[in-house]
């Protein structure tokens, strides 16, 4: 008998959902009886994957609620499952054919349940998207002021930056005492923090947006990051590898602290000059020291040992 699998596309008001192979579909709203009645309808399935597409926030409750009933549950990229469905000559696109393809496409590939991130994760995740956030508009404005000549402008500006400035330390006082209130976030960040020019802002954001760090290989945690390289070649012809996917606000830190680690962290910057003695580029050679760092730091958390040159 075959496994049944369940995509479910979500939107602010409403849930639909599709079941295979029977192809049963249906409408619930994206409320809390909506909630329930998913739950009372799927657990009689035994559904063996429930899938679900990231949609910005949306589908936080939902997933929520399906593993707390004990359903397995996994939130796959909304990227992939496009290109699967222009893979089918799928054009047309409504929300019951969108959940569709979500179930085919779980069922075709079918991804890895894994925990949902806890409530702390969670809000430490949020934190640190909300401070991005706010240094983004900071560089904007400020980069608005390059170009401004009107001296009432720049006034605007500077009362903005002021603004933004006290809200970025509120928020630093925030995760701060997300982290200090855990202890197992504390000794994570303490080992993290412990290699040379990985800072909080480094180890925070690895503690909440992969907190498989240490329990997965190091391929995985390449690829988690979007630092594992992939190679584009059709017949004749071979392409360069290049990066992708994965969690960008990891890799983005990640990258940044290469930047510094090679010109500060002893082996690291080894690593980066016998790279580029080798003719490697230097972006190249940055993204391989990301890589790395991040092997380095996925070892660090799985052997609960501290950072040590030797």
């Amino acid at each position: 008998m075959a496994a049944v699998v369940v995509g479910i596309d979500v939107s602010k008001l409403h849930l639909d959902v599709h079941v295979r192979p029977s192809a049963e579909a249906f409408r619930l709203g994206r409320d809390e009886a909506g909630l329930d009645e998913l739950v009372g309808r799927l657990q009689p399935l035994e559904p063996a994957l429930i899938a679900l597409e990231a949609t910005g926030g949306f589908e936080t409750i939902v997933a929520a609620s399906l593993s707390m009933a004990g359903l397995p549950v996994v939130i796959v990229n909304p990227v992939q499952v496009r290109a699967f469905a222009r893979a089918l000559g799928k054009r047309a696109k409504t929300d019951p054919i969108d959940a569709a393809v979500i179930a085919h496409f779980a069922e075709a590939t079918n991804p890895a349940v894994k925990p949902l991130p806890d409530e702390e994760t969670r809000l430490l995740a949020d934190l640190l998207a909300r401070r991005r956030q706010i240094v983004h508009m900071m560089v904007a404005e400020r980069q608005r002021a390059r170009v401004l000549s009107s001296p009432r402008l720049k006034q605007s500006i500077a009362r903005l930056l002021k603004a933004l400035e006290r809200e970025l330390q509120v928020l630093d006082s925030d995760i701060d005492d997300s982290v200090r209130r855990s202890p197992v976030w504390r000794e994570k960040e303490n080992l993290l923090t412990s290699v040379p020019d990985v800072g909080p802002v480094i180890a925070r954001t690895l503690l909440a947006e992969m907190p498989e760090l240490g329990s997965i290989g190091r391929k995985e945690a390449a690829s988690l990051a979007g630092l594992a390289p992939f190679t584009r070649t059709s017949g004749q012809w071979r392409g360069k590898s290049f990066i992708g996917g994965g969690r960008a606000p990891v890799r983005t830190v990640l990258y940044l602290g290469a930047m510094s680690a090679v010109r500060f962290n002893p082996v690291l910057q080894d690593f980066y000059r016998r790279l580029r003695d080798a003719g490697k580029a230097p972006n190249v050679a940055l993204v391989a020291v990301a890589r790395k760092l991040i092997t380095i730091l996925n070892a660090i958390l799985r052997d609960q040992k501290a950072w040590r040159s030797t």
